[in-house]
């Protein structure tokens, strides 16, 4: 492994580590082998590990599959296909995670807009739709005959009406322009905070606020499609209660499982290729001493959250 620049703070993993954080993953063979749910990463194919899990024990599920793209992942590559075909792949799955959810569960599919238009044909047979929303991204793909792709979907699913939404977590924190006062002088709809005139506000279901990792953040990892943990924690606070249990069944290089473990909620997390299962397993080794989420400070989102 070469000597890495000062400032990256590059999650890596030595061959030694890898093997190391690989075999405390879970390996399941028969229901026996699934002794509990809480806090693991499942080393396996998702078709297969969701086959053994019990039903109705997930809160929320957090899901970032693969798009319809041709992506290298580790040693194995998704090909893109044609709608139809990638509609029945998402069928497969997601029929299998029906059972899994408790009655009053939330989910979220992250999307890029091609996948977009397949999601709530397909998942809309099992759950109900509640919004759509796109953040963001502030590294776009260019093209020189397109218009530059920089933004997400995440689609947002509930098994029934009745289901958990805590607002009050969610709100965001931006500068007041305006500081009105009313007729005793007192602040109208703003507190001043570190000297700086603020508001909390309601989140909508458009996101500006979201930094795609990068070398020199410390959450960054080599998978080629990580998510921030800044938007998961959106999702997670907003969708669970503490103690809850937070599912992924794509949960690539650990990032859902990290940020649940770091906001004091329960996850399990399933990942087929060994070096993402063993970047999952280090990060939330390191979570143990670090919960700082980037751009989520004393319980408040920044509008935009810069490098450390």
């Amino acid at each position: 492994m070469s000597a890495k620049a000062p400032r990256n703070k590059t999650i890596s993993l030595t061959d030694a580590e890898e093997e190391e954080y690989a075999k405390k993953a879970l390996r399941i063979l028969t229901h026996e082998d699934l002794v509990d749910v809480n806090n693991r990463i499942i080393w396996q194919d998702t078709f297969y590990a969701m086959r053994f899990l019990p039903d109705e024990f997930v809160d929320l599920m957090v899901v970032d599959p693969p798009y319809n793209l041709t992506k290298n992942f580790g040693q194995r590559t998704f090909k893109q296909r044609d709608l139809d075909s990638y509609k029945s792949w998402l069928d497969e799955w997601i029929s299998m995670t029906v059972r899994l959810l408790k009655p009053g569960a939330s989910i979220y599919i992250c999307a890029d807009w091609q996948t977009s238009m397949a999601i709530p044909e397909v998942v809309g047979k099992y759950f109900v739709l509640q919004n759509r929303i796109t953040w963001e991204r502030d590294k776009g793909r260019g093209a020189l005959n397109n218009w530059k792709n920089c933004m997400e979907d995440i689609w947002f699913f509930t098994k029934g009406e009745d289901y958990i939404f805590n607002l009050d977590a969610v709100k965001i924190q931006r500068p007041v322009l305006a500081p009105y006062r009313n007729h005793k002088g007192e602040p109208k709809d703003w507190q001043e905070k570190n000297g700086q005139k603020v508001r909390l506000t309601y989140p909508s279901n458009l996101w500006t606020d979201i930094t795609i990792p990068f070398w020199s953040m410390p959450e960054n990892t080599e998978h080629p499609t990580q998510k921030p943990e800044k938007l998961i924690a959106k999702l997670i606070l907003a969708s669970s209660n503490i103690g809850d249990m937070v599912f992924d069944p794509f949960v690539g290089s650990g990032t859902t499982a990290v940020v649940a473990d770091k906001l004091g909620r329960r996850y399990l997390g399933i990942e087929r290729e060994r070096k993402y299962v063993a970047l999952s397993l280090k990060r939330l080794q390191d979570a143990k001493e670090n919960k700082q989420i980037q751009g989520y400070e004393n319980g408040i989102f920044k509008s935009r959250n810069s490098c450390l």
